[in-house]
């Protein structure tokens, strides 16, 4: 089972307001393992760092969210990227699900209760994945057993 001292968060976003509120929202939910970057070069220069979880703005300078997303999804098609905005645009939301984030989230006034869900989501699915992992390894060596 996945610990919340386990999960690495990147959290990408040009605005030092919003991702100061996410960090110590995350912080608050007992996480602790969290990195923040105000551009997404240096998101992708740290990529090394294995994070688990990126919360990625959209509209940044230089690189935007998509272009980040795109490069982050190349080095690793398993890290799960939420992209976040300020833009309410279901295009730009379909488009970020078909570069491969897991789910958008709208910068609102409920956008820290939106990533707390996204992250149970997410350690669901990963616990998940880990139970069927050892199903699978245990019937493939089943005559060990």
């Amino acid at each position: 089972m996945e610990t919340n001292q386990n999960l690495k968060f990147f959290i990408v976003d040009d605005d030092v307001f919003c991702s100061t509120v996410y960090e110590q929202y995350l912080r608050n939910q007992h996480y602790d393992n969290i990195i923040s970057f105000t551009s997404g070069e240096e998101c992708l220069d740290e990529l090394y760092q294995k994070p688990d979880i990126i919360f990625l703005d959209h509209n940044m300078e230089e690189m935007n969210g998509f272009e980040v997303l795109k490069k982050i999804k190349r080095y690793d098609p398993n890290i799960y990227v939420i992209m976040v905005s300020a833009q309410e645009n279901i295009m730009t939301a379909v488009d970020a699900l078909k570069y491969g984030a897991f789910d958008y989230l709208v910068k609102d006034a409920d956008v820290c209760e939106k990533m707390a869900q996204t992250i149970k989501k997410i350690i669901n699915i990963k616990e998940e994945i880990s139970q069927n992992k050892l199903k699978h390894f245990r019937k493939l060596f089943s005559f060990l057993f």
